[in-house]
């Protein structure tokens, strides 16, 4: 049940106002009616609302939100019983507050994208541009299906990304730790026995004793740095210029800037063929599509595209000229607007960029776990030198 602020006028006039909980608008008009009060105003509460536009629903549960309002909505249930029924259905309690609190919205005249743009933590901008689009054409059904989609592949992709990580993340943590144990800790306490001989001790030994102590004298000093670094970053990455420099770096490193180019064009392809499908006009469209680039060059490459098709250029020639987004896409693009199919020509570009994304993933993670095991092994392999050595002498000594 949702909360709702109402105000009334009671039989002799009065001015009444008061909290209810209840399911909907409906029920509460109902029960002021049944108390013999007038409703003057109904709205849900200003504290519900508060603590939900400060809310924000995670991306498995705003795709599923998505997907069950399409499948109602397609079978031509009424919107707002539709955000009903998806509110009864919810495991989750924040989406069953939520989709209540939208049907309350949506029951009391507002239309769904104005309800939704009270969530903004929730509901971005192109997700609100979306369901006004397909609003204002009569398309919501269709839209809703699309977006639920969109958002489906935007999830698996993350998740792909996320398992192809985790492994290599997981072995860089574990075998620094180990070796910062072993450098700081264990390593000193076995060098020490070699000391008490007197004898001198090999050149590795030597070394690996000194970088011991180095770390162990310096380590408050390094931690400090590190945290420095981290805020030092941070700070820079808030501006715009910096940001940009760095993800124009980003995308010249071989393999890593493809792949960033790949997933970013992606997201701008699929993006711009649900606003193109929905018949949300082009220059409206490439507006709300260049919002959703991540990469700072690729976006204002996108934006100058859009200042082209302006200006009446074709959208395959405005983004050639940018030299930045890859050829499948201006070629395929090209098509649609040569057979009058745009919006399908971006839905197969957007595939094909994101089965490049997923090949390219798969490559940087096979070649990035072999190098993390060589490398922390070529390190064990120096540690386990150092602490040996001087065994190895001192038999030799004794025969």
């Amino acid at each position: 049940m949702s909360a709702f602020r109402y105000e009334a006028v009671d039989t002799q006039g009065r001015l009444r106002h008061g909290l209810l909980d209840a399911d909907s608008v409906r029920n509460v008009l109902d029960r002021l009616r049944a108390d013999g009060l007038t409703p003057t105003s109904v709205e849900a509460a200003p504290e519900r609302a508060a603590h939900l536009s400060r809310a924000r629903l995670p991306a498995a549960a705003l795709s599923l939100l998505t997907q069950q309002l399409a499948t109602l909505v397609q079978s031509g249930m009424p919107l707002d019983q539709s955000l009903l029924a998806v509110a009864e259905q919810a495991d989750d309690a924040a989406v069953a507050k939520l989709a209540q609190s939208l049907h309350a919205h949506v029951q009391s005249g507002e239309s769904l994208p104005a309800a939704m743009s009270r969530y903004p933590r929730t509901f971005s901008p192109l997700y609100r541009g979306l369901i006004g689009a397909g609003t204002e054409t009569g398309r919501l059904p269709e839209v809703l299906a699309r977006l639920a989609d969109y958002l489906d592949a935007r999830l698996a992709l993350r998740q792909k990304f996320v398992v192809a990580l985790i492994y290599p993340a997981l072995v860089t943590i574990i075998a620094i730790g180990v070796i910062a144990v072993l450098v700081t800790y264990v390593v000193p306490q076995v060098v020490s026995v070699y000391q008490q001989s007197r004898q001198t001790l090999p050149l590795l030994t030597q070394g690996l004793i000194a970088v011991s102590g180095f770390f162990r004298a310096t380590g408050v000093l390094w931690l400090a740095v590190a945290i420095g670094a981290v805020a030092a970053l941070v700070a820079a990455l808030r501006r715009e210029h910096t940001r940009a420099r760095i993800h124009a770096a980003l995308l010249r490193v071989p393999g890593v800037g493809r792949l960033a180019s790949s997933l970013d064009t992606a997201r701008y392809a699929s993006t711009l063929a649900i606003l193109v499908g929905s018949g949300a006009p082009l220059l409206r469209s490439l507006d709300a599509a260049s919002d959703v680039v991540r990469m700072i060059p690729l976006a204002r490459a996108a934006r100058a595209a859009a200042s082209l098709v302006r200006e009446g250029v074709s959208l395959s020639r405005a983004l050639k000229e940018q030299n930045a987004f890859p050829p499948v896409l201006i070629h395929l693009i090209a098509n649609g607007e040569q057979s009058g199919a745009l919006a399908p020509m971006l839905e197969r570009a957007a595939r094909e960029l994101e089965r490049d994304a997923e090949r390219r993933l798969a490559w940087i993670a096979a070649l990035i776990q072999p190098t993390l095991i060589v490398a922390m092994g070529a390190i064990v392999l120096v540690l386990v030198l150092a602490v040996m050595l001087p065994i190895v002498t001192m038999n030799q000594l004794v025969r």
